[in-house]
């Protein structure tokens, strides 16, 4: 479990910028990936394996593994916003998005669960209801949840406890 922070990409290897993997310092690998990205700017919980077929059963698109986003809005979101993002919406591509849910925090943040991964989705889907993303950070995969106990750039071991409970939800 690593803690993305912004600036850093989610790459093996990049001759330009920082990847995820050059925050791991400990026991140098050759075989280890991210599932999934995250984009340059967008922190939060990202998992990284050198075990292929759980990051292919965790990625695919018909096992709707969840993952949620803290989005900070640059305006307050309503009750219609919230509506059409839970629903599915346009963002440009061939298909509507599928159904997610959505919830406002106290402080106006809205966390949001999708299942699916298109590129640049979250923002997309904010842009769909007239808005604009100013912070994005994914707080869970699945049943995981971004260890809180970490901070930017660091990252821990994985408990064989989490293994079993991902390994399930990449099998449903």
């Amino acid at each position: 479990m690593l803690y993305k922070p912004a600036g850093v990409i989610s790459a093996t290897k990049d001759d330009r910028d920082k990847t995820v993997l050059d925050l791991i310092t400990d026991k140098k690998r050759n075989d280890l990936f991210p599932v999934g990205r995250l984009d340059k700017d967008t922190e939060g919980l990202l998992l990284i394996t050198n075990d292929g077929d759980l990051a292919h059963r965790l990625l695919a698109p018909k096992k709707h593994v969840d993952k949620t986003y803290r989005v900070r809005p640059e305006k307050p979101l309503s009750a219609e916003d919230i509506h059409r993002l839970e629903n599915g919406l346009d963002i440009g591509d061939e298909k509507p998005t599928a159904p997610s849910k959505a919830r406002l925090t106290e402080n106006g943040d809205l966390l949001l669960t999708i299942h699916e991964g298109r590129f640049h989705q979250v923002k997309r889907m904010l842009q769909a209801v007239d808005n604009q993303v100013l912070t994005l950070e994914r707080v869970s995969f699945g049943p995981l949840s971004l260890d809180l106990s970490l901070q930017r750039g660091e990252y821990r071991a994985l408990t064989e406890e989490e293994i079993e409970v991902l390994s399930a939800a990449g099998k449903k």
